[in-house]
């Protein structure tokens, strides 16, 4: 019983860890790209029309940021900040999650 318990308090402290440490690693940080959806984004074509994005959001599509110098993809989580700037140049900030930003804020490039 004595093990158990040990070794069931090894596995909380370490789970702790993992999560404080998951925590640190999203920074804030910035992105520059196109707003558009994630499903053009990911074909890559018709990046900055914004009626296009959003008739595929509509669709079930989500609003993410292409990210030019990286050809990568996010998708951001401020689903209604980010319709207002579909189909141009911004830069993000936030912080990254997996795939997703954690938009702090969007402002215009152009």
């Amino acid at each position: 019983m004595k093990k158990y318990l040990m070794a069931v308090t090894v596995l909380i402290l370490a789970t702790g860890g993992l999560t404080l440490s998951a925590q640190a690693a999203a920074k804030p940080a910035s992105w520059t790209g196109i707003v558009t959806d994630q499903m053009c984004a990911n074909k890559g074509v018709k990046l900055d029309d914004a009626a296009c994005a959003a008739k595929c959001v509509a669709a079930g599509s989500k609003y993410a940021l292409y990210e030019t110098a990286t050809k990568k993809v996010y998708v951001l989580d401020k689903q209604d900040d980010a319709a207002k700037f579909a189909g141009k140049t911004v830069t993000v900030r936030g912080s990254v999650d997996g795939d997703t930003i954690k938009v702090s804020s969007i402002i215009s490039t152009r």
